[in-house]
């Protein structure tokens, strides 16, 4: 592989990243990405109405009970983040 391909490869993956945000970036964290994942997974449950139906019979709500919780949980979908050390 030349230093062309991989300047190319790693300018494609910028490109995407800053295109798409669910896809991180190299200063993305563990707790970012988590945060990204489940933000993304409560919108996804929020849009598509089958599923929020499929939730809401599941755990016995009404359908506006359930996209009312969902958006709750986008908020702070993984907890507080943790402190980080400092070196």
């Amino acid at each position: 592989m030349q230093a062309s391909d991989r300047f190319n490869i790693n300018s494609q993956l910028e490109h995407l990243q800053a295109k798409y945000v669910g896809t991180g970036h190299t200063d993305l964290n563990r707790f970012e990405w988590a945060v990204n994942i489940q933000r993304d997974s409560y919108a996804s449950y929020v849009g598509h109405y089958p599923i929020l139906a499929y939730f809401a019979i599941a755990q016995n709500e009404s359908i506006g009970r359930e996209r009312y919780n969902f958006m709750q949980k986008m908020l702070l979908p993984c907890g507080l983040p943790r402190e980080m050390e400092e070196d």
